[in-house]
């Protein structure tokens, strides 16, 4: 397991630098089979952060201090960063097993192959690098007058699904989720170039009626001229501006997967993190100076959409029944 785990370390660090910028800004029975996934399974590495006592251990990036806190605590300051307060509670629930999954995967790497700069902690509290995470204090900060009614919410909801976590082949998966889709959720074969079984494009149409489903983002031709040569130096402008951006092979979810900018060719990801676009799903045009970007969902793409999660959870799916859509063939095992 540990040449395993190692294997994925780098991948995993990478997967969870792309998913920076989460939904705090608009800011899931072991005994019974979830649709669409096999027998639940117990087979677990040694290093599992199991029984009732279990905690992570978390750098403070402020003071540089190691704290430990308990597997519930954490998950409650996860998904209070993590999704909205006002979703649904089947929702809520599938986000603190997605929650969960993600710190039990970081320790089991932590175990193995230790970052030095974590100084023996699982994750630190740098939201860019790792799963976003609010302290009680920050959260009341968060909801303000609200707090005494979301924070109860969503401790409920933790305590519910507290013992369980998503696993294929006996490992806990990669949780990755994100906002919204484009109406389909995105493969990681197609985003990150490595294909993983249970990461694969599924419906999710509810997506193209949550707000700002589609947004534009406008750039005069220096802007982007300056933002391209950030990255790309050699980038050439001849010839009309409207023939600057030429998009090449989008997916079947509509990702961009190529796209010519300044006569460099680059990924739909690689321009939507140079000009910050809500997601790599766009279409642009070109008119009087001005070139427009508007791009439909928001973040990656890949696994759990989470205003897909709460429409399936209004129209009253649990749960189980939300995580095995979006991680399909994976197996809800306890480990508290």
């Amino acid at each position: 397991m540990k040449k395993y785990l190692m294997m994925l370390c780098a991948f995993t660090l990478l997967l969870f630098l792309l998913t920076a910028l989460p939904t705090r800004l608009i800011r899931s029975s072991p005994d019974l089979a979830v649709p669409g996934a096999a027998t639940p399974t117990t087979a677990l590495s040694n290093d599992s952060n199991t029984g009732s006592d279990a905690s992570y251990r978390m750098l403070d990036i402020t003071s540089g201090k190691v704290e430990e806190i308990s597997v519930r605590d954490y998950l409650i300051g996860a998904v209070c960063a993590e999704m909205p307060a006002t979703f649904e509670p089947e929702a809520l629930k599938a986000q603190a097993v997605a929650a969960h999954t993600y710190a039990e995967r970081q320790h089991l790497i932590e175990q193995a192959n230790p970052t030095p700069e974590l100084c023996g902690a699982d994750f630190s509290n740098d939201s860019t690098q790792y799963q976003a995470f609010f302290t009680k204090n920050q959260a009341m900060r968060y909801y303000e007058d609200n707090f005494e009614t979301y924070y109860a919410k969503i401790t409920e909801a933790v305590d519910a699904v507290l013992p369980y976590i998503l696993a294929y082949d006996g490992e806990p998966i990669i949780a990755a989720f994100c906002s919204m889709s484009s109406g389909m959720t995105e493969s990681a074969e197609t985003v990150w170039g490595s294909d993983i079984a249970y990461l694969t494009s599924v419906e999710s149409s509810a997506d193209t009626e949550a707000p700002r489903y589609l947004e534009t983002a406008s750039f005069s031709q220096q802007e982007l001229c300056e933002l391209i040569r950030a990255a790309y130096p050699d980038a050439v402008w001849d010839g009309e501006p409207d023939t600057w951006i030429s998009i090449g092979k989008t997916s079947e979810a509509g990702t961009v997967l190529s796209v010519t900018v300044g006569g460099v060719t680059m990924t739909g990801q690689e321009l939507r993190n140079l000009l910050d676009l809500r997601s790599a799903a766009f279409e642009a045009a070109y008119e009087d100076g001005t070139f427009t970007f508007t791009t439909r969902g928001f973040g990656h793409g890949v696994g759990m959409s989470q205003y897909g999660a709460n429409a399936m959870a209004k129209e009253g799916k649990t749960w189980k029944e939300i995580l095995a859509h979006y991680y399909p063939d994976t197996q809800i095992t306890e480990i508290l």
